[in-house]
C-alpha cells in the first residue's frame, strides 16, 4: 500500500521560505509523479508542483514558478517543495500526492498525504 507522509508548513511572514518534505512508502513502479496540490480557504484544490521520477522533468503552475522549487532525495524516497518569497495567498493546505503507474493523463493524485498547513501572514 503506497503511503504518503509529510512534513514541514507552519508559520511564515511574507517573503519568507519554507520547505515541506514528502516521504512516499510502498511504491512498486519505477516510474512515478509524485508533487504537491494545495488549498486555500473557500477554493478548490490546485495543483502547485510535481515532479516525474525516473527523468525528474517538472511541473510548476504559473503563480508559483520563479519561487518554488522541487529537490529529491532518491535513497529516502522524499520529494521537497522549497518555497521561497512566500505571498499571503500561498496560504493554505498543503498536500502531497502520487500517481502510479505513470500515462498520458494529467497528475491528478492516485494517493495522498494527510495534508500540511502553511501560513503566510505578517
Amino acid at each position: 500500500e503506497v503511503q504518503l507522509v509529510e512534513s514541514g508548513g507552519g508559520l511564515v511572514q511574507p517573503g519568507g521560505s519554507l520547505r515541506l518534505a514528502c516521504t512516499a512508502s510502498g511504491v512498486t513502479d519505477d516510474d512515478y509523479v509524485i508533487g504537491w496540490f494545495r488549498q486555500a480557504p473557500g477554493k478548490e484544490r490546485e495543483g502547485v508542483a510535481s515532479i516525474r521520477w525516473s527523468n525528474s522533468n517538472t511541473y510548476f503552475t504559473n503563480p508559483v514558478k520563479d519561487r518554488f522549487s522541487i529537490a529529491t532525495d532518491n535513497a529516502k524516497k522524499t520529494v521537497y517543495l522549497l518555497m521561497d518569497s512566500l505571498k499571503p495567498e500561498d496560504t493554505g493546505i498543503y498536500y502531497c500526492a502520487l500517481d502510479t503507474p505513470v500515462t498520458s493523463r494529467p497528475f491528478t493524485g492516485d494517493y495522498w498525504g494527510q495534508g500540511t498547513q502553511v501560513t503566510v501572514s505578517s
